[in-house]
């Protein structure tokens, strides 16, 4: 479609570059209002407030996803989420290693992003260790664990997604969509922060149909991409420093966009507050789920938000895995650090 809107200056990959920054602007400006956050939702003292954000962003990232897909705008069938082999052990391990990560640092990547843009140098200094990783583990010497661990798969054949089930795409969209429905309904929450939850879910599919439909372009194509946090944190963060050798792309105009959206909207609001290390056993919990989100974001093949938000909506097996191996892993590793006095210890965001 990106050659018949008449661009004579701007390329698609260019014009990539410009979705990524808007939705980021929108999405920063939506997580900090919503305080949007998948590791709240599982342990936070607010867990019900928090589920409900998160599950009516999920119900309308979703839906509108899976009308996308309907109406025949783009599709996932090429998609690495739809792969015959399911690398198994990588989602169960990298799940796990991101979900441990993600309560050690107390926020798994967007939230800490949002974070850092708020004046919280404990998210900024996790998201730096977290970018570094994340690179080293994609193309590093970190990379051999990740081919190791992709090597194990399991052949799942056709049935990679859900819609291959009984009931098809349909039954399943609406079987999710009812459910996460209802847990946001009843959680307690107002409905303009529920609104603004799925305002929210809803650049999820913006991201999809914009980058496999608006901007695709047969003779400067540009991959379909949606909202993820591990690759464009990685990416951000190697283009700030060789930005004359390395392009941006979608996931870097994403980063900037979440910052300066959330930075933003905490100085309107007054929410804008600086924030540091207290001890440096705080420093080292926090540097360690640095280093198991980077690894685990990679490894798995996504974050709550590559393969939880964005990912359920394409109705992928990996996707859905990958969520709840996540979330074992936190819930793991939250029961431990609750038998510990030292492990309760620990800041409020």
């Amino acid at each position: 479609m990106f050659e018949s809107l008449g661009f004579e200056t701007l390329t698609a990959p260019q014009a990539a570059i410009w979705l990524g920054l808007i939705l980021g602007l929108a999405f920063g400006v939506l997580a900090e209002r919503t305080r949007f956050c998948f590791r709240r939702a599982l342990v936070g003292e607010d867990r019900r407030q928090a589920g409900g954000v998160w599950a009516m962003a999920l119900a309308f990232a979703l839906i509108g996803t899976q009308a996308a897909v309907l109406s025949g705008l783009i599709t996932f069938s090429d998609h690495r989420f739809m792969a015959g082999d399911l690398p198994i052990l990588s989602i169960l391990v990298g799940g796990a290693l991101f979900g441990a990560g993600m309560i050690l640092a107390r926020g798994c990547a967007s939230r800490l992003t949002v974070l850092g843009a708020t004046g919280n140098l404990r998210a900024l200094t996790v998201m730096a260790i977290f970018a570094v990783v994340a690179h080293a583990t994609l193309k590093g010497v970190l990379a051999p664990v990740r081919t190791t661990l992709a090597s194990v798969t399991l052949p799942l054949g056709d049935a990679t997604s859900l819609s291959a089930l009984p009931g098809g795409a349909l039954l399943w969209t609406s079987v999710i969509a009812l459910g996460a429905l209802a847990i946001a309904l009843t959680s307690g929450n107002r409905a303009v922060t529920l609104g603004l939850a799925a305002l929210l879910g809803l650049l999820v599919p913006a991201a999809w149909v914009g980058t496999g439909y608006v901007l695709y372009d047969d003779f400067d194509a540009i991959p379909l991409d949606g909202l993820s946090f591990t690759a464009p944190w990685a990416d951000a963060l190697f283009f700030s420093i060789a930005s004359s050798a390395i392009p941006a792309n979608f996931g870097v105009g994403l980063i900037g966009g979440t910052l300066v959206g959330a930075l933003v909207t905490s100085l309107v609001g007054k929410t804008f507050r600086w924030q540091s290390f207290t001890s440096p056993r705080e420093t080292g919990r926090y540097a360690a789920g640095a280093v198991l989100m980077g690894l685990g974001g990679v490894v798995a093949g996504g974050c709550t938000i590559g393969a939880g938000l964005a990912g359920i909506p394409t109705l992928s097996v990996a996707a859905i895995l990958t969520l709840v191996a996540i979330a074992a892993g936190a819930l793991a590793t939250q029961a431990v650090l609750g038998r510990s006095p030292a492990g309760t210890a620990v800041p409020a965001e």
